[in-house]
């Protein structure tokens, strides 16, 4: 595996928990690359643990919500894991700052496979969490690994629906897909010949006054003391402009109607993305004979980043994941 430089430092936006033991680990997936992570692990604590991954939001890092949610579930009894994708963070792989639909969801399979093998997990009660980006790759890593017993996904996005068809669909046509991706492949060409990968730019900073209030709500969490992290795409000079090409024609949720494992996936009822998850928990469950053990969660009053770290007003129903995760994860 490649040779990692990881922080030993406890440098997260959240404070360390006096309940579980930290430290850091590093696998690798299928493509040979080396992801870094966070272990949380309750302390006085006998037998084998059920064990949850946990990944997200796209553009961060597992010192910010990731960490977060495997720490307190860690709290709760479970040994968890919070993660850094391919290319970012302190994981490898080179060249930095890409995304891939296939080699992100083999992430979160990555991850199956280390804690399938860790001396105090269960390899029969293994479960994963993924937040906004990663919420998605949750979903399609439940579709394709029949080792996952339960799945959230938390404030999801559909990263190939968001980059095909615009936020709200408002460019799904055969024109707006073509105008971006001519403007990518000219990118390529500028890459290629300076031999750098141009970034897009991270959450907009100085705000505009007229910005969306999406935007201004990715603001107040990547770029403020509330969230912001060195290492995190978003709280910086974000993904390369070419980072997310392949999610143009690689929609990732195809079979999420096959899904046999318990999901549930969890929104802000204020969140400008609650669309993604309203629609792709309705392809999940038609015509699943395995519907019984989905769920939909919206929770009155939240918006996106609350999900990310609470939003000061408890927004992560943590109570209820754990009772997700003890029940389906017996």
């Amino acid at each position: 595996m490649e040779e990692l430089k990881l922080t030993q430092e406890w440098d997260k936006v959240f404070p360390k928990s006096d309940k579980v033991e930290h430290s850091k680990v590093t696998f690798h997936n299928r493509y040979g690359i080396t992801l870094a992570a966070d272990l949380y692990i309750p302390k006085n604590v006998e037998g084998k643990l059920a064990a949850i991954a946990v990944c997200g939001p796209f553009g961060a890092v597992k010192e910010q919500a990731s960490g977060l949610y495997a720490q307190t579930m860690a709290e709760r009894g479970f040994l968890t894991m919070a993660f850094d994708p391919s290319f970012t963070g302190e994981s490898g792989g080179k060249p930095r700052y890409m995304a891939s639909p296939d080699i992100n969801t083999e992430d979160f399979q990555a991850a199956v496979d280390f804690l399938s093998l860790h001396e105090k997990a269960d390899p029969e009660r293994i479960g994963i969490i993924g937040i906004c980006g990663w919420g998605g790759m949750a979903l399609n890593a439940a579709a394709l690994d029949t080792r996952i017993k339960a799945t959230v996904a938390s404030t999801m996005y559909d990263m190939t629906r968001v980059n095909a068809k615009g936020y709200f669909d408002a460019e799904d046509s055969e024109e707006a897909r073509y105008e971006k991706k001519q403007a990518m492949n000219a990118q390529r060409l500028e890459d290629y010949r300076s031999g750098t990968y141009a970034l897009g730019g991270g959450v907009v900073d100085p705000l505009p006054e007229d910005a969306p209030f999406f935007v201004k709500d990715y603001h107040d969490y990547y770029k403020t003391k509330r969230g912001y992290h060195a290492r995190s795409l978003n709280s910086n000079g974000g993904w390369n402009i070419t980072g997310c090409m392949s999610f143009l024609n690689q929609p990732i949720l195809k079979y999420s109607n096959e899904i046999r494992s318990a999901v549930l996936i969890m929104h802000g009822e204020k969140a400008h993305s609650c669309y993604f998850s309203r629609d792709a928990y309705a392809d999940m469950v038609k015509d699943n004979p395995y519907a019984d053990n989905k769920e939909l969660l919206i929770i009155p009053g939240a918006v996106h980043t609350d999900l990310y770290d609470g939003g000061g007003k408890d927004a992560i129903p943590f109570d209820k994941m754990e009772e997700f995760f003890t029940e389906n994860l017996k």
